[in-house]
């Protein structure tokens, strides 16, 4: 195994991309400039015969609907902005080299659940009609470069390494084009980007924090392709043979092996050089301590002190009503029918006050009289209601009752007893949520914690911070401050504002533990009444 520095790979590659002169057989000559290596004129095409990568991490389980089940820490600050970026993995090395192989183990001895293995086989181009004919004509080059959507790639990779939600692209080898659905991953803190060409872009190799080049000797890789194409796609030897020595070799040693020197870190063997996969976990493993965010519940707590309220705050106006509800919610003798009735009540003026902050527009129409009245509608495209669960969740039905064929998404966040971090342990969200107006909501907010974490899910699924409203029964000064200087666009709506939290991060005097008093849940016998108040962050 070699290990060459970064900087002697910078260097390398600038003087490359000065001299590098790039024509491609498939067209867009002059597009291929931000190439790395050198490449030379004269290659045939040859049809494209490798497979999509079906190897994915359990977490990554869509549909129409987008579900995942991580416990991914937040790595997100008092402010709202990320404090580190996921570290990414770049995999290179010829077809049949071993490079998913290589992936899979790492992914196995790393042994965290938010690794996603993202393929450069997902980024081909869409096809012309022409280059589709050519294609079936097996006429077209997809072993080129320009074959190759690099600037989708590019950005894809980018926002994932944000910590931002993306849609991949799924390609179908058997019609040379995307399919319909895109699949959307979320959550990842590892990825590891595998392809023949995952060296070949200068933008590309700038997102990568480690390359790999995965070093296997031509015959194996012959070997390999041999049996795989023979036994699983019903082709002769000569067949392949053929291929290989006309396609595949020149492919390589024009395209991937000159990119052998860009590598920090050469696997001969691939997946079966142990030593070399574990050195490269040990390194992961150290990145991913220096990226993790503790949270400092302490300085959260005075950060805000003496500070008036933020404007973005809206409080239910306190009249005999409200107050006399809060009353008997917070009254820990309440009956639990009861408790349930008057926080519904509270709920459903809480709801209508919220959508009082909705854009609006002037629309007229006519009365059965045959008058025009000039009344108001909802100007956005959509209103989605998301409940940070459990407690959330019981705003649903208000939310229902007041918006019709309201769209509803689910997010769970608990938090870490032994690090004090918010954890992610469930999101799902309603396709191109990106587009409409968020409702969150969350029975109590305490240090504001978790109310962050979520808004911040939101924000990576590209739902403008505008767009969101946080609405909660009751809220400490604490968690409107934090929430409020983090996100100071979105509109805060609550019914009360306890200005106390305790030495737990209790709100006091509070409420209690409302979902243990709404569900029915018994607390266990060793807890006292005063930690039954507000333990959610």
């Amino acid at each position: 195994m070699s290990v060459v520095s970064v900087e002697d790979r910078r260097s390398t590659m600038d003087s490359e991309a000065k001299t590098s002169s790039v024509s491609n057989s498939g067209g867009g000559e002059g597009s291929l400039d931000r190439l790395l290596p050198s490449v030379s004129t004269g290659l045939s095409p040859r049809k494209r015969t490798t497979s999509q990568c079906k190897s994915e991490p359990p977490l990554l389980r869509t549909s129409k609907r987008t579900i995942y089940t991580a416990g991914r820490p937040p790595w997100y600050n008092e402010h709202g902005t990320q404090s580190k970026e996921a570290f990414v993995i770049g995999l290179c090395g010829g077809s049949a080299s071993g490079k998913t192989t290589v992936a899979r183990k790492i992914i196995e001895a790393l042994d965290v659940p938010w690794v996603v293995l993202l393929s450069m086989d997902s980024f081909y181009k869409v096809l012309s009609p022409e280059q589709q004919a050519m294609a079936a004509s097996n006429d077209y080059n997809f072993d080129h470069p320009d074959a190759f959507d690099f600037d989708l790639l590019t950005h894809t990779l980018r926002k994932l390494k944000q910590g931002k939600s993306v849609k991949i692209p799924v390609y179908d080898f058997t019609t040379h084009g995307r399919q319909k659905d895109w699949k959307t991953v979320y959550g990842a803190s590892v990825i590891i980007f595998e392809g023949i060409m995952a060296f070949a872009d200068k933008e590309l190799l700038q997102l990568l924090d480690m390359k790999i080049f995965v070093d296997t000797d031509s015959d194996i890789r012959l070997v390999r392709r041999l049996r795989r194409d023979i036994t699983e796609r019903g082709r002769d030897i000569e067949g392949v043979i053929k291929q290989y020595n006309k396609f595949v070799k020149p492919a390589f040693e024009q395209y991937i092996e000159p990119t052998m020197r860009l590598a920090d870190i050469v696997v001969p063997r691939g997946g079966g050089n142990m030593v070399a996969i574990d050195l490269i976990v040990q390194h992961v493993h150290s990145q991913l301590e220096e990226r993790k965010l503790r949270w400092d519940m302490a300085a959260l707590a005075s950060a805000h002190q003496a500070q008036p309220l933020p404007q973005t705050l809206s409080v239910l106006e306190s009249t005999p009503q409200v107050r006399g509800m809060h009353t008997i919610i917070r009254n820990k003798e309440t009956s639990r029918d009861e408790f349930i009735f008057y926080s519904k009540r509270l709920m459903r003026l809480l709801i209508e006050r919220a959508l009082s902050f909705l854009p609006s527009q002037v629309h007229i129409v006519q009365t059965p009289q045959g008058e025009d009245y000039e009344g108001k509608t909802f100007h956005g495209k959509r209103i989605t209601g998301v409940s940070i669960l459990r407690a959330g969740e019981t705003m649903e039905p208000a939310l229902r009752a007041v918006c019709k064929d309201v769209r509803i998404g689910k997010i769970l966040i608990q938090t870490n007893q032994d690090t004090g971090e918010p954890e992610l342990h469930y999101l799902r969200l309603p396709k191109d949520i990106s587009e409409d107006h968020v409702i969150l909501m969350d029975c109590t907010v305490s240090t504001g914690a978790a109310a962050m974490m979520a808004v911040r899910v939101l924000l990576d699924h590209d739902v403008q911070e505008d767009k969101i409203l946080l609405v909660s029964l009751l809220m400490a000064e604490m968690g409107v401050h934090s929430v409020a200087y983090a996100f100071p666009q979105v509109k805060i709506i609550t019914t009360a504002v306890d200005k106390k939290v305790n030495d737990l991060f209790h709100i006091i005097p509070g409420i209690g533990n409302f979902g243990d008093r709404y569900f029915g849940t018994d607390a266990p016998p060793d807890w006292s009444d005063e930690d039954m108040d507000e333990p959610s962050y």
